[in-house]
């Protein structure tokens, strides 16, 4: 009888807690650049949104949802009045829906969210705590729901789904039937990204933190602009309803693009609008509760111990191989331990590890520009000193473009790095440095640098690039597109392989880099999406061009202008406007082929050598595409292992195929009929 009566007491409790103080779940906590509402509250580096409940075994109708929000402090300009465009916007985070017990049913699940009003909630089951429908809020949702509820037009409890200004979907795909459980347990990454110009909204969602799958989950055609107001807030937002979840965010990046930036925000708020960067997690603990700054000391201090632990275990291992190699003065033991040491540097270099912004300053001098050693379009290289590296190459993006293309590029290049790369004539990942708006990536330092830097210098060309040297070059490039074409577990497309991009180890081995444009697919031979060509002029292959479509022989061209520049020594498109392809099909055409060798060699060459180099890299650059040899053949023919297609008296004319859905013309076309043989259609080119 007695514990009948408690039972009913608490519930009573409860009852009256959440109808009688409704404002007790609207609750507010600050943090650095957050503000959380209801239930969220920070848990080690996470937001988590919900809080485990209890289940009872009785439910009343009156039982409340668990409501939680979080939101980035200061409203983001999405309208431009002045030219009534919306901002473009994507953003990536990662979230984990786990299970409170066996015994509970799952909660709602949660909402990445934008609205035009912070305190406008439903605590409604099955609403995640969105605004009310009635409601005259703006909000655009996409929701990870993990509940079935028939009356909200649910497609089943495990589905992805995009709201505009209403809990009722515009669009819905089943998550589970794509493979992606959301009631799993595990981490998930979601990629959201809105081009107004298109509007379109497009949803992928991946198990890997880094790659983001191929295929979007959801594509939605909306339109946002008629909804939006000039400022709205981003976030997320999760209920557990009648059930018990935890919902947490561990990882956000925000960004928005399409028009010039407002200074009429909180004098605080310094970033650019148009160039939005949200990035979390950051630090908390100057303004975390008790609770908060004691769980901070905590780690801090258990990272401290570990740190130590490892550092003294590190300075004892050290100090006695030191003493071994002191001792043993026979040059045999001094050799092994030297061996030793050079493989565990190259086994620990081979795992890249997240920096800190501290740590990347530090290295730089405070990204002094005295240590720059590379400059490009999207980036800037500077040399660098780690403790844990030593001498490294420390790519910056730019500050003054942070854009989404160019997040995407950072995600692009350090995605493709991290996937699959353990191949020696490819530049090493060691580690990378995402903190407030700096995205960085940190590379094995390449003492030669740039081939494009010394094959272009007449004197540092005949003094460091001889022969034999500039062929195994050559065959390294080869070797590394080989590897990325055909021995990857996904292909991959480099798309702007170039002299410049080509780096030279202390003993001029080639190692590639830069994959800021890379494309990674299946090994399963399905078509593939035009794009807008991306690379660099007097590299790019014609049909690539002209239709937007990238290839491995696409990479075989560009291997191709490589081959035939180490050769000659002259650039892919010369000052005078003269593309080196066409240059060396003229020579051969008058059968002067040798006549193209470098003067920077001084003849000192394998005449047989040469002129292999020579018609490999024209069988690369022909043309037609399908007269092309695989990289594997290439590099065969380059050896002198497989004999040289017998190629055509002169250039032959391309034929391509118009990018059309109903058309079946034929476009012909010679590098030679235009008045600029090298121009392309508007692309993201560079003459670099």
């Amino acid at each position: 009888m007695h514990s009948q009566i408690t039972k009913v007491l608490w519930v009573l409790f409860i009852f009256l807690i959440f109808t009688i103080s409704p404002s007790f779940c609207m609750t507010t906590s600050s943090y650095k650049n957050f503000t959380l509402y209801g239930d969220a509250h920070l848990k080690n580096t996470s937001i988590s949104l919900t809080q485990e409940l209890t289940c009872f075994p009785v439910y009343s109708s009156s039982f409340s949802s668990s409501v939680g929000r979080a939101f980035y402090h200061y409203p983001i300009r999405f309208l431009d009045f002045s030219t009534n465009t919306i901002a473009s916007f994507s953003c990536k985070f990662s979230f984990t829906i786990a299970p409170a017990s066996p015994y509970c049913s799952f909660g709602d699940g949660l909402v990445f969210l934008i609205t035009s009003n912070t305190d406008s909630v439903s605590l409604s089951d099955g609403y995640m705590g969105l605004p009310e429908s009635d409601s005259d809020d703006s909000f655009l949702a996409v929701e990870f729901d993990t509940n079935f509820d028939k009356s909200l037009g649910d497609l089943n409890g495990n589905h992805v789904s995009v709201d505009l200004n209403s809990v009722l979907s515009v669009a819905s795909v089943d998550s589970l039937a794509k493979g992606i459980d959301l009631k799993g347990g595990r981490k998930l990454t979601a990629w959201i990204e809105y081009n107004d110009p298109e509007k379109t909204i497009r949803v992928w969602v991946g198990y890997s933190e880094f790659l983001k799958p191929l295929s979007p989950l959801l594509v939605c055609r909306i339109d946002i602009s008629k909804s939006f107001k000039e400022f709205m807030h981003v976030g997320f937002s999760a209920s557990n309803g009648r059930g018990s979840a935890v919902h947490s965010i561990d990882e956000w990046r925000f960004w928005t693009s399409g028009f010039m930036a407002s200074t009429m925000l909180v004098d605080t708020f310094t970033e650019e609008l148009d160039e939005c960067l949200i990035c979390f997690p950051g630090d908390f603990s100057s303004t975390a509760t008790d609770n908060g700054g004691t769980d901070s000391l905590r780690r801090r201090n258990k990272v401290l111990g570990l740190a130590l632990g490892l550092g003294g275990s590190v300075l004892i291992v050290m100090f006695v191989i030191g003493f071994l190699c002191l001792r043993k003065r026979k040059g045999v033991v001094a050799k092994q331990c030297r061996e030793s040491n050079k493989v565990s540097r190259v086994q620990a270099n081979r795992v890249p590890k997240r920096m800190s912004l501290t740590e990347v300053r530090s290295a730089t001098k405070g990204f002094n520009r005295k240590k720059i050693i590379g400059e490009g379009a999207s980036a800037v290289v500077y040399e660098g000193v780690l403790p844990s590296c030593g001498t490294v190459a420390i790519k910056r993006f730019n500050q003054v473009k942070r854009t989404s293309t160019m997040y995407n590029r950072f995600t692009t290049e350090f995605a493709t790095m991290v996937g699959c790369f353990r191949h020696k004539n490819l530049v090493q990942l060691l580690g990378w440095c995402c903190e407030r708006n700096e995205l960085v990536l940190v590379y094995e330092y390449m003492p030669n640098g740039s081939l494009d830097r010394i094959l272009h210098s007449r004197t540092r060309a005949t003094k460091l690039l001889p022969w034999e040297r500039r062929l195994n070059i050559v065959l390294g490039i080869a070797s590394a597109l080989v590897y990325l074409h055909e021995e990857c577990d996904k292909q991959i497309i480099h798309r702007d392989l170039k002299t410049y991009n080509v780096m030279l180890d202390a003993e001029f081995n080639a190692k590639l880099g830069d994959f800021g444009l890379a494309e990674v697919y299946e090994h399963s031979g399905k078509a593939r999406d035009a794009t807008l060509p991306a690379g660099t002029m007097g590299y790019l292959a014609p049909e690539y061009v002209y239709t937007g479509i990238p290839s491995v022989k696409t990479d075989v061209y560009s291997f191709g202008v490589v081959a035939l520049e180490v050769a000659t020594g002259k650039k892919p498109v010369n000052d005078d406007r003269t593309v080196l392809a066409d240059w060396v099909w003229d020579l051969w055409e008058k059968g002067l082929l040798m006549a193209g060798g470098d003067p920077a060699l001084v003849g000192r060459f394998n005449r047989v050598e040469m002129e292999r180099m020579f018609l490999v890299g024209l069988s690369c650059v022909h043309p037609n595409y399908e007269k092309r040899p695989t990289m594997k053949e290439a590099t065969r023919m380059l050896k002198g292992e497989a004999q040289i297609p017998k190629l055509p008296a002169k250039k032959p004319s391309v034929r391509i195929k118009a990018i059309s859905d109903n058309s079946e013309d034929i476009i012909q076309f010679s590098d030679k009929s235009d008045g600029t043989p090298w121009s392309t259609p508007r692309t993201h080119l560079s003459r670099n």
